[in-house]
């Protein structure tokens, strides 16, 4: 046999018959007496039977152990009238505002109870009709997987946002990193550029002392052709005149 635990019942808004003590004596089970049961009706035995089947294959008995002895405790199988209805609402308000459970957004102890007042429900509608319970059911299970799905994929957007977020990050820190570097250069950038204005100043300065110096060199080059070639002109003038 399994390991068993401790179940607390007291706090799910399902109907559950009493706990029954299992015992390991197959013998030591009390049978109903052979005229008992021949006073019930087969029919109705036969489904309540069926019913309760149902009920144990959409809600498993709970089994736990405590002190040494093994309890059970299956689905109650009573139907329910309005007042019980009635009740189990009030039950789930209040249920809901004693562990503070949340109206909006995700919260674990709103669904928790939500299922249990699904579950309860499904209890009352199996017992009326089996095989409507078991379309409850099965609306149930797939509530439950969409449920999940949505869960996984939550987690999966989070986990995704939290890859994003750190692959930003270290994105962040290289471009400011690409930044610094670009910064650096473009400070020696502007510090040769400015070198390289103060050569050129430099070089168009020097240019133009040369070209000045030059142009007055030839201006003083052409004085002195101009005077040498009027001295050379007034000694030949000298020269024809006498002649005459």
């Amino acid at each position: 046999m399994g390991e068993r635990t401790t179940v607390s019942t007291e706090e799910t808004l399902v109907r559950y018959d009493n706990p029954v003590l299992v015992t390991k004596q197959p013998e030591k089970v009390t049978l109903p007496a052979a005229g008992a049961a021949a006073t019930q009706p087969c029919i109705s035995t036969e489904a309540k039977r069926e019913t309760e089947e149902i009920l144990n294959a959409i809600l498993p008995p709970k089994e736990w152990e405590e002190d040494g002895q093994i309890w059970t405790q299956k689905i109650s199988s009573t139907p329910a009238t309005r007042l019980d209805v009635i009740n189990l609402q009030e039950m789930l308000d209040t249920r809901l505002q004693q562990r503070q459970a949340r109206e909006t957004g995700i919260c674990p102890v709103r669904r928790q109870l939500y299922t249990q007042c699904f579950d309860e429900l499904i209890r009352q509608v199996t017992i009326n009709c089996g095989e409507r319970g078991l379309l409850l059911l099965r609306v149930r299970d797939e509530a439950r997987i969409t449920m999940e799905a949505y869960q996984t994929l939550y987690c999966s957007s989070i986990a995704f946002g939290m890859r994003k977020a750190l692959q930003s990050e270290q994105g962040k820190s290289d471009l400011m990193d690409q930044v610094a570097k670009l910064e650096t250069e473009r400070s020696a950038l502007e510090k040769q550029c400015m070198e390289l204005k103060q050569k050129t100043e430099q070089l168009e300065r020097r240019a133009a002392e040369l070209r000045a110096a030059e142009e007055k060199r030839h201006q003083e080059e052409l004085l002195a052709l101009k005077k040498t070639n009027a001295q050379l002109k007034a000694q030949l003038e000298g020269i024809i005149a006498p002649k005459k």
